[in-house]
């Protein structure tokens, strides 16, 4: 027999229950070091194809 657990809503097809439990041992990256390197490889790129022109 099935046990009565805390099912969640169903249409979200199981991603609620998903995003509510957190793992301990998971590497945790702050908000704010994944901007820096979102703006710092831009930068990167940009300034490889000043340098260096398709064509």
């Amino acid at each position: 027999m099935a046990r009565d657990r805390d099912s969640g809503f169903h249409s979200a097809a199981g991603l609620i229950r998903y995003f509510d439990q957190e793992d301990e041992k998971a590497l945790k990256i702050p908000p704010w070091f994944v901007v820096a390197l979102c703006i710092g490889l831009a930068a990167i790129v940009l300034y490889i194809t000043y340098q260096w022109p398709i064509s």
